[in-house]
């Protein structure tokens, strides 16, 4: 198309008649002009996300203050401590007060006429003793002790030197025994043990570690010689002031100085017997190698 002799208004309408549409094909930015990138929303918002845009600001995936050198801030790091190691392996024994026993014995959960041993007082509904968490009984702290009247026959796995005292001078006796984690499992579920048609384990004995404590008469150990655990309580009552009742003289002696075999776990029950609910009945091992297991 020929523009010559045309000017002005008549070249600009001619020449927008030969030029093609306008459209997004041939449209360009103006000079020096930069484009901004356009940033989807979410995850799809790329690395610079806000607070106001669902990023990693709404989802606290910004590392805290603290902790940027890992997962523990560096105010908390410690360094390697090996004592530490293996410490959810370790025996634990959870505590039960002497204001907590008096407790059981005024709201007549406990019988204390009959001996108080592991299966007892977990039968309460008060007191804990569970197997997965490594528990291998009870330990009786003296807190309450001033408040304590009863006078008991007690069997737990850990006592504090006033814990004994408070129970031996209201004309108590306490023993403490070592329970391996069967014989826990065992004592504080046994309809559980019996439904399952499992024997009664014997009781191991104590561990390296803690055979000592178990022999030593001042803690009142099952396996220490009871002429000297007398010794010991005639020893603690003249150490705590206290004049100590002679439990032969007690009318109930012959429940106080009741005493399970070291591999016993139940009154009345021994090891290697198998109890059948549902019938009431009770089977007894007639082989001598099995006797020999369960008595040995």
């Amino acid at each position: 198309m020929s523009f010559s002799g045309l000017h002005g208004r008549e070249l600009a309408l001619k020449m927008l008649q030969a030029l093609p549409r306008v459209s997004h094909a041939n449209l360009k930015p103006n000079p020096n002009f930069k484009p901004k990138n356009k940033r989807g929303r979410g995850q799809h918002g790329g690395d610079k996300h806000g607070a106001g845009n669902k990023g990693s600001g709404q989802r606290q995936n910004h590392m805290r203050l603290g902790y940027e050198t890992g997962n523990w801030p560096f105010y908390l790091r410690f360094g390697f401590e090996p004592y530490y190691k293996g410490h959810h392996l370790k025996r634990q024994y959870p505590p039960l007060t002497l204001h907590k026993l008096q407790m059981l014995i005024d709201t007549n959960r406990i019988d204390t006429s009959k001996p108080i041993d592991l299966t007892a007082l977990v039968n309460t509904g008060v007191v804990d003793c569970i197997p997965e968490r490594k528990h291998y009984g009870l330990n009786l702290t003296d807190a309450g002790a001033n408040v304590f009247k009863g006078k008991v026959n007690i069997e737990v796995q850990w006592a504090s030197e006033p814990a004994i005292a408070a129970i031996e001078r209201n004309g108590g006796t306490i023993t403490t025994t070592y329970y391996d984690l069967s014989s826990v499992q065992c004592a504080v579920d046994p309809v559980r043990w019996f439904s399952r048609a499992e024997p009664i384990p014997r009781r191991k004995l104590p561990l390296a570690d803690c055979l000592e404590y178990y022999s030593n008469p001042e803690n009142r150990g099952y396996l220490a010689d009871p002429e000297k655990i007398s010794q010991a309580r005639l020893a603690l009552a003249q150490k705590y002031g206290y004049e100590l009742p002679r439990i032969e003289d007690d009318p109930d002696y012959e429940m106080l100085i009741q005493r399970k075999d070291p591999r016993q776990l139940f009154y009345g029950l021994e090891p290697g017997w198998v109890v059948n609910l549902k019938d009431k009945l009770i089977f007894k091992p007639k082989e001598d190698y099995l006797l020999e297991y369960y008595r040995g």
